[in-house]
């Protein structure tokens, strides 16, 4: 398995989960929860971490994280190294204790924060543990909703001010009970980035430009082969005065030259692996009968440097 992206600078803000090795319990009692909360408390204090919400569930947690510098690795190694030591005496056990690296998606805050931390103190009524996200007393809902003072450590205004007050905050939470709720993480690109188009081109054109890492990253090459067809499909739009056929074209010229699979192409342009592949082939036959549309497609792929 190749090795996770890391993406980090100041500022940045991130979903992080970390699941037991094996899917086991990594929290078994109140004592448990309570050192993991403290060292939480202490990545603040030691490496300036700033933590928007968490919730601690039985093999697993979720934490809506920013860093004031790029140091969400040692903010990680720090959690997750000091609870493990933690376990690991407590219980006279050696090894490992979480299951491979953390997951840590860089998200856009300006769109996804508040609905992040909706889908965190969701957790616990979508896995059936209670009726109501208060009724869990291990994430930080009940400190957003103001049944019990809020420690220093945990930062809970910049999510609050976007509703003026937490009884907004709590509607919102609420109104996605007993509903149908996809996870915001769905729409991670390459389980690295969540945001909108001009966020993720300007990730990728800051922190990965220049860089050779798609060779040993899975996470680049696919970010790599998403930008491609971006590209594609911006310089084809308004190329023909169809929208139809700028789409057939895009397909087509993604389909040759942006290295992405069917399976990643048609979950860009929404359609199955065999609506691609038979959009490509006809429309490679619609070009071999116009001459006209030809020179247009061609032009537009030596514009592109996709020849």
């Amino acid at each position: 398995m190749g090795r996770p992206l890391r993406i980090t600078y100041s500022g940045a803000h991130y979903h992080v989960t970390s699941r037991g090795n094996e899917q086991k319990d990594i929290f078994k009692n109140r004592r448990d929860r309570e050192k993991f909360i403290q060292y939480l408390e202490s990545s603040v204090t030691r490496y300036g971490a700033i933590v928007h919400a968490y919730c601690l569930m039985s093999n697993h947690y979720h934490l809506l994280l920013e860093t004031r510098e790029a140091n969400l690795p040692e903010i990680m190694r720090h959690i997750n190294g000091a609870y493990t030591n933690y376990y690991n005496t407590k219980r006279k056990r050696v090894g490992h204790l979480f299951q491979g690296r953390y997951k840590a998606v860089l998200i856009e805050a300006d769109e996804y924060l508040m609905e992040l931390s909706r889908y965190i103190h969701l957790n616990p009524v979508r896995a059936g543990m209670t009726t109501m996200p208060e009724e869990h007393s291990w994430s930080s809902y009940r400190d957003y909703i103001g049944v019990r003072p809020t420690p220093s450590w945990l930062r809970i205004d910049t999510v609050l001010e976007h509703f003026g007050d937490s009884n907004k905050y709590r509607q919102f939470v609420e109104d996605m009970l007993g509903k149908e709720y996809e996870s915001p993480l769905d729409k991670a690109i390459a389980s690295t980035l969540l945001g909108g188009e001009s966020f993720v081109q300007e990730i990728m054109a800051t922190h990965l430009d220049g860089k050779q890492l798609e060779r040993d990253v899975p996470a680049v090459r696919k970010l790599s082969k998403t930008r491609k067809i971006k590209m594609i499909v911006e310089n084809v739009r308004g190329a023909f005065g169809d929208t139809k056929l700028e789409e057939k074209a895009a397909i087509y010229l993604a389909h040759r030259y942006s290295g992405a699979q069917l399976k990643e192409l048609g979950e860009y342009f929404g359609k199955s692996v065999s609506a691609i592949s038979q959009s490509s082939r006809r429309f490679a036959a619609e070009l071999a009968g116009d001459e006209k549309l030809t020179k247009e497609v061609f032009f537009l792929g030596k514009n592109l440097k996709l020849s």
